[in-house]
């Protein structure tokens, strides 16, 4: 993101969401993401399952998932890392 933005778009919102929900996005940025969230219905829904699927994720341990879904999703972050 360009230092002197005063806003930043859907498109940043969605590409700095995990950074944001980590606490990781520098005040500034953070700032900004917020100022969005106040005016743009569509970003905050997607933030919220953000919030909703990082919850989840933090409540569910690998032996609650079937292999026959674990597999695949382990091969497929794998893929993702590699890319």
């Amino acid at each position: 993101m360009a230092e002197s933005a005063d806003h930043i778009t859907c498109q940043e919102v969605v590409e700095l969401s995990s950074d944001y929900l980590e606490g990781e996005l520098p005040a500034a940025e953070a700032e900004l993401f917020e100022q969005h969230l106040n005016f743009c219905e569509g970003c905050v829904w997607y933030v919220d399952e953000m919030r909703r699927t990082i919850a989840t994720g933090e409540r569910l341990r690998e032996d609650q998932v079937p292999d026959e879904v674990l597999d695949p999703l382990l091969e497929a972050f794998r893929g993702w890392k590699r890319s």
